[in-house]
């Protein structure tokens, strides 16, 4: 079985079930509030990459959160990682290496109902196409 923070937990649970157990563990700390304060917006997603074998948790945080804020954040996840007496993500009583990703950048949305303004798929790619005509030396294999 899966355990997250300590607790077990399905696969499409991994996200829902960190976000929680960070913050009971956060409620012991004497910066806990801080903690729960900077992520309660926050938005964590869970990748898990079959080759490398490596857990990601992806803290998407409001463009709002300071680099301060930010790194505050870091240093609570490795607090917790040195000093909890479980692992982070394990299987079956095994360690599973993971890593916590914080972010606050937002990309812009190309296609779909809010996308930013003078980008279209098409568009985003028109300086490449345009650069194909270009002067510069040419691609003999094309000649």
């Amino acid at each position: 079985m899966w355990q997250i923070l300590g607790v077990k937990a399905l696969y499409v649970e991994f996200a829902d079930v960190w976000a929680r157990r960070m913050t009971e563990i956060s409620e012991d700390r004497e910066d806990g509030e801080r903690f729960r304060e900077i992520v309660k917006d926050a938005d964590v997603t869970h990748l898990f990459n079959g080759t490398t074998e490596i857990h990601t948790f992806m803290v998407a945080l409001p463009e709002s959160a300071t680099p301060d804020e930010i790194q505050f954040l870091a240093d609570v996840i490795l607090d917790v990682a040195k000093t909890a007496d479980f692992d982070f993500v394990s299987l079956e009583g095994e360690y599973q290496k993971c890593q916590v990703i914080f972010s606050n950048e937002k990309e812009p949305e190309i296609i779909g109902l809010e996308k930013e303004k003078g980008y279209s798929a098409g568009a985003v790619f028109n300086p490449i196409i345009e650069g194909w005509g270009k002067p510069g030396r040419p691609n003999q294999d094309l000649l």
